[in-house]
């Protein structure tokens, strides 16, 4: 691995030399200018800019975007955004594939601590592709669910604020067929690193959304960790979402460890969540043969309000609150994740039978709506947001 990739993360960064082979990365320029697309005030006016199409040049980042506490890094087909502010949060944004590498934040002893798990791993071809961080998974589909657009290329469109309060990283892309715009924008703020995103549906029909705000957070291990706050919420258990940036260890379901009796076929894995997913095919491949479980068993409720994330876990929270803790005794330390718009919480967790501090020690969270998809009617805008708030200072 070169060392222009190792600028990207931090001490908690693992790369893997033998890793799951991936299918698909995306090459496309990242530094696209957004000068022609227009600030609107109030609903969007329409038709929308297409952004993927237009033969832009490459901005001059620096000199447009400088003294707002972001510097850039290009690295091969990719552009780093690095933000930092002067209490010492800082965070890592790749364009054009809009992850987050990185979000290292002040702790109560002085020093910092990197709260985002990433690892880099082997494409079939031999190319490197960051898996991770956070990251946007979102479907939107038209009539009848005919026309079907995921935003994965994201262009530069604003960035605003100062290393002293907060700094804004505005991306867009959008699609003339569905006629759809999705805006994402990240937020650093002195103890909140916030990912929103603006979807606007320019039809005179009703668009549907599917997908969600994918983070891993980072943890010594599942067995020091504790997700506080859920008892009482309502769940339904499902296979991992297979995003385009998850990871998820190449064993899964090979042993019975989820705690909550058979496990899943493959089928299951390859359908709903694995929709829009240009990801590799190996995961659900490992998932061969699996039983799934039965239909009384897959609702439950959460009995206690500190779940210990030692055991395999995946499923969705369909009444959750808005806010709840994830606790690392193992590294003292604490993220409180709080969503707005959406109204599903996904959570997994590969469990403590991975090595500890390894590729596998994170804990997956997801704002959501993958049960049941967001409407937005014509000429309708609609926003999600995710929180991860840091308690430690």
């Amino acid at each position: 691995m070169s060392m222009a990739w190792s600028k990207l993360f931090s001490p908690n960064f693992i790369p893997i030399s033998s890793a799951i082979p991936a299918k698909h990365v995306v090459t496309h320029h990242p530094c696209v200018p957004c000068r022609c697309i227009r600030h609107y005030n109030g609903k969007r006016e329409f038709p929308l800019p297409e952004v993927a199409s237009i033969p832009y040049q490459p901005i001059d980042m620096e000199g447009e975007f400088s003294g707002h506490g972001v510097t850039f890094e290009g690295i091969g087909d990719s552009c780093v955004a690095k933000m930092g502010l002067e209490n010492g949060s800082t965070a890592t944004l790749m364009l054009p594939s809009g992850l987050i590498t990185s979000y290292k934040a002040p702790m109560w002893h002085g020093g910092s601590l990197e709260l985002l798990h990433t690892s880099v791993f082997e494409e079939e071809n031999g190319d490197a592709v960051i898996r991770g961080g956070v990251s946007v998974a979102l479907n939107c589909c038209g009539d009848g669910e005919q026309l079907s657009w995921s935003p994965t290329n994201w262009a530069l469109l604003n960035i605003s604020g100062n290393a002293q309060e907060s700094i804004q990283v505005e991306l867009i892309n959008s699609d003339s067929e569905n006629m759809a715009e999705v805006k994402y924008i990240v937020s650093l703020q002195e103890d909140i690193l916030s990912s929103e995103i603006v979807v606007s549906n320019a039809k005179f029909s009703p668009l549907q959304l599917k997908g969600s705000i994918v983070s891993h957070l980072t943890v010594s291990s599942p067995d020091a960790t504790y997700a506080v706050g859920l008892q009482g919420s309502n769940f339904v258990n499902r296979p991992p979402f297979l995003s385009s940036f998850g990871i998820v260890p190449p064993d899964l379901g090979q042993k019975n460890e989820y705690g909550f009796g058979q496990l899943w076929d493959q089928k299951a894995l390859k359908g709903l969540f694995s929709g829009w997913s240009p990801r590799n095919q190996n995961t659900a491949d490992a998932a061969e043969g699996i039983q799934r479980e039965s239909e009384d068993e897959v609702e439950g409720e959460e009995d206690g309000n500190y779940m210990h994330l030692t055991e395999q876990l995946s499923r969705i929270y369909t009444s959750a609150p808005r806010h709840f803790t994830v606790i690392d005794r193992g590294r003292r330390s604490s993220v409180v994740i709080g969503r707005d718009g959406f109204g599903e919480l996904y959570m997994f967790s590969p469990g403590s039978s991975h090595e500890y501090y390894g590729t596998y020690s994170y804990v997956c969270v997801g704002q959501s709506a993958l049960l049941k998809p967001i409407i937005l009617g014509p000429q309708e805008e609609w926003r999600g947001r995710q929180h991860l708030h840091n308690p430690n200072l």
